[in-house]
């Protein structure tokens, strides 16, 4: 399969490219710097020629550093017209182009609010309660509008993201965790980008009538920073005290048995403790 790809070489789309490739997959990288056989692309600019491509992948989102919930800074207008508008502009040409599968990284901040403890379906009313969450709603709805029997369409509604990587989300916490600065309790839902990738590849390769729901949830654990940190320091035989334990009750866990239904068998505790080596490095 042939595979144009956004946001592949940022934190997440690595990931993407790295699981495509060895898949056997083409794939043409696009960005703003491209390196030899990329496209340049920005999402404030003019889309690409994408004839010949059988697939998209949308995983690119500008931002300010460092910063996805809150990722407008100053500047929400220029943030919808990049990633929203933006967004849309691409995948309305990937369909006119004649791609034939589109599939667009969205997030669990699409639900927003809802009582602690409640599990997150695809059909939870979206109720989005930041810039971030509601920009990739409406880019959701744009492109499942765009769905037709010749373009087959899908949201991967990822939550938190680790992995191996020279950035990876926790070098900070891990950093202050063995400096013996004092860590705040938190327990959030996260999912491996090996996971995501598997995800995206099985979304790639599924029947069309597979993807016609067009929203996917994508999560795995439900990990406590002290159970996170107490692997740290068995691996590190670092002695700073943990964090207490967080209330777990005040998570909402996200059901994935839509995308289990298609064979997603995400890694759990073992890929956990097989990446931490690497990750703290």
């Amino acid at each position: 399969m042939k595979i144009a790809l956004t946001g592949g070489t940022g934190l997440v789309g690595r990931f993407l490219a790295d699981a495509a490739r060895a898949a056997g997959h083409e794939v043409t990288l696009l960005s703003r710097n491209p390196a030899p056989g990329g496209l340049r692309y920005d999402l404030a600019g003019e889309v690409p020629d994408l004839a010949g491509y059988d697939a998209l992948i949308h995983a690119a989102f500008q931002h300010a550093p460092g910063r996805y919930r809150g990722g407008e800074g100053t500047d929400p207008a220029g943030f919808l017209a990049a990633n929203r508008d933006g967004s849309l502009r691409l995948f309305a040409a990937a369909r006119k182009a004649g791609v034939g599968r589109a599939l667009f990284l969205s997030t669990r901040a699409v639900y927003g609010r809802h009582p602690a403890g409640t599990v997150l379906i695809e059909d939870t009313p979206l109720r989005p309660d930041t810039l971030y969450g509601q920009m990739k709603a409406d880019v959701e709805q744009g492109l499942a509008a765009l769905s037709s029997p010749d373009f087959s369409t899908a949201s991967l509604r990822a939550t938190g993201v680790y992995g191996p990587g020279a950035d990876h989300k926790w070098i900070t916490l891990f950093n202050d965790f063995r400096a013996g600065r004092p860590i705040a309790p938190r327990v959030a839902t996260e999912v491996h980008g090996d996971d995501l990738a598997a995800a995206a590849l099985l979304l790639l390769n599924a029947p069309a009538q597979a993807l016609a729901p067009h929203a996917f949830n994508v999560s795995d654990l439900t990990l406590d920073l002290h159970d996170l940190l107490a692997e740290v320091a068995q691996l590190t035989g670092c002695a700073a005290p943990l964090p207490p334990r967080a209330d777990a009750a005040q998570v909402s866990a996200m059901d994935c048995t839509r995308l289990r239904a298609l064979g997603w068998r995400p890694g759990g505790w073992p890929l956990l403790r097989a990446s931490l080596p690497a990750m703290l490095d």
